[in-house]
């Protein structure tokens, strides 16, 4: 049976992912051809989002001037876009997101793939790197030991097989360097380490009050280290969540890293 994909958020980077995705599952016979987009409705010139994005096959608002595959549908409801989905793709703030599985978590299929992104983690790490004023090579070796904690964390935390092949397509360690060189996590990490503001501060001078997922995602996965016992096989997990949540200081980042068990 062909599998369904749902996305679960329909913001630029959402929009983006559909036109990818719904282009892939019109080509390929192992999925259903219609993919599922759910939009937060809203009105663009008094015209649900929903109806324009189904009728001129473009988010007028979040992704202007590029056009949807005519199989991506936009819709409205949550659970009327998830249901009987095989892969869920969520494409949402990192905050709303313990909402949106709190109303899912009764309707999804129990083998539907689930899939988690860390490396805003090793971002917000690469940026501390940044603003202390290390050198390329210093920050290449801490990209390189976050990858490493990545592949360990998936291997201790998901049930089916995984493989270190995998991180290294480009949705593995390409999208990491991509972030550690360029994206917001690094950007507010940097100055995080040369201003010693705090986060809610930075989020708010340079993000427009949005939430920084790096951080976020930190607590949430020191939390689950913690439960397991586990806090001392993941150093820079566990160091970028102490500086930005426990007052250690930034300059002891590196430090932190010295006895990692990947140098055993």
């Amino acid at each position: 049976m062909a599998l369904k994909v749902c996305i679960v958020g329909s913001g630029n980077w959402g929009s983006a992912i559909a036109k990818i995705v719904g282009d892939n599952a019109a080509r390929l016979p192992q999925f259903d051809n219609v993919v599922k987009m759910w939009v937060f409705e809203e009105l663009i010139g008094g015209k649900k989002l929903t109806e324009i994005i189904n009728s001129e096959h473009e988010n007028v608002k979040y992704l202007p001037g590029h056009k949807l595959p005519a199989n991506v549908v936009a819709v409205p409801d949550l659970l009327e876009a998830s249901a009987g989905a095989d892969i869920l793709i969520f494409v949402v703030p990192h905050q709303f997101i313990g909402k949106l599985c709190e109303q899912l978590k009764s309707h999804v299929k129990k083998e539907a793939f689930g899939l988690s992104l860390i490396k805003n983690i090793v971002a917000v790490g690469a940026g501390f790197c940044d603003g202390l004023g290390f050198g390329d090579n210093t920050k290449a070796a801490v990209i390189r030991l976050g990858l490493m904690e990545m592949i360990a964390f998936a291997k201790l935390s998901c049930t089916g097989s995984v493989t270190s092949a995998t991180f290294l397509e480009s949705c593995g360690v390409a999208d990491l360097i991509t972030t550690c060189y360029g994206g917001r996590n690094r950007k507010v990490g940097e100055a995080f380490a040369r201003t010693g503001k705090s986060i809610e501060e930075l989020e708010q001078e340079m993000l427009n009050g949005q939430k920084l997922q790096g951080p976020q995602t930190s607590a949430e996965l020191n939390h689950i280290l913690k439960s397991k016992s586990l806090v001392e096989k993941f150093p820079l997990f566990t160091a970028v969540y102490q500086i930005c949540y426990e007052g250690k200081p930034v300059t002891e980042f590196i430090t932190c890293l010295q006895n990692h068990p990947e140098h055993m």
